[in-house]
């Protein structure tokens, strides 16, 4: 409801309605949305769980007990056991520490690389922009499957095999981030206030930290969130085929990897069936956030 005032005059005044930035518009938003919020607050859940996963659970997730190997879920062990005699509920909460981990610092480094590129080809454009671009297109051309395998041959032992698995999917897939990014940048960068702002001296990297960035990020940030889901999927697929984490880590990769056998599959569901809804329901809650996120920042949006 307006409130109208009057002033000396006698002349009635509406006050000028208040006014919200475009990221409280797309928090307002955001938070109106259901499913996303739903699916943020089930994310936090199993993040948090995660991480307590030593206060939660005592269990040896290494410890081979033969006398319980695949024993069904029971009061002692909620989610049974595998075929090695290790509780399943364990091996989930740590195994989600290791699957979040990898996706968390895989999608940091790919954001980070794939803006930096993005934006250095799209602000520069000519031989810089060539030069770019064609590295970027070797990156979205070249065997991923291949180079992990052959990396994770010469460096097995040798040094983290973790670690050596975040850098590699890091370094083979930022690509996409990058002519994201590039594109989004060549039309912002036609802009009045870029062209102002490159005018009375501002730097390259100041106008591209400071304006065309900002710019953007609605963007950069949408693209994190389907690039989070996209990481715990290249390494549950690696670990699956036995070429990601270590077997000796629990991941949920590596717990679809040890139940990779008929009679498993058929008749012991509890072994595989957690670790696989558990990637499931984690994968489709992110790309809800997702598509909330999108949604959010679009201002044409009518949530």
């Amino acid at each position: 409801m307006e409130i109208v005032t009057q002033n000396n005059n006698n002349m009635l005044v509406t006050p000028p309605k208040k006014s919200f930035s475009p990221l409280a518009i797309a928090r307002k938003k955001f938070i109106k949305n259901k499913l996303a919020m739903i699916s943020l607050i089930f994310l936090m859940i199993v993040s948090i769980v995660s991480i307590l996963a030593p206060f939660i659970t005592t269990a040896d997730i290494t410890r081979i007990n033969i006398g319980q190997m695949s024993l069904e879920p029971s009061a002692e062990h909620w989610l049974g056991t595998d075929k090695a005699g290790r509780d399943v509920f364990t091996r989930l909460l740590y195994g989600g520490r290791i699957s979040l981990l990898v996706g968390i610092s895989c999608t940091l480094f790919v954001i980070a690389l794939g803006t930096l590129v993005g934006s250095i080809s799209g602000y520069f454009g000519g031989t810089v922009d060539s030069i770019l671009m064609r590295l970027t297109d070797f990156i979205l051309n070249f065997p991923f499957l291949v180079f992990v395998i052959v990396l994770n041959a010469i460096l097995f032992g040798k040094v983290n095999g973790l670690w050596v698995l975040i850098g590699t999917i890091s370094m083979l897939s930022w690509g996409g981030i990058a002519r994201i990014v590039r594109s989004k940048i060549l039309a912002e960068k036609e802009n009045e206030y870029i062209t102002a702002a490159i005018s009375i001296g501002c730097s390259p990297a100041k106008v591209i930290m400071k304006h065309l960035l900002p710019n953007i990020l609605s963007t950069i940030i949408v693209q994190a969130t389907i690039t989070f889901a996209t990481m715990i999927v290249a390494e549950t697929g690696l670990s699956f085929l036995g070429f990601g984490v270590p077997q000796e880590i629990p991941s949920w990769g590596n717990m679809l990897n040890s139940a990779n056998e008929p009679d498993v599959l058929q008749f012991k569901l509890w072994i595989w069936v957690p670790p696989a809804l558990i990637i499931t329901i984690t994968i489709l809650s992110i790309n809800f956030i997702g598509e909330g996120l999108k949604d959010a920042f679009n201002p044409k949006s009518k949530r």
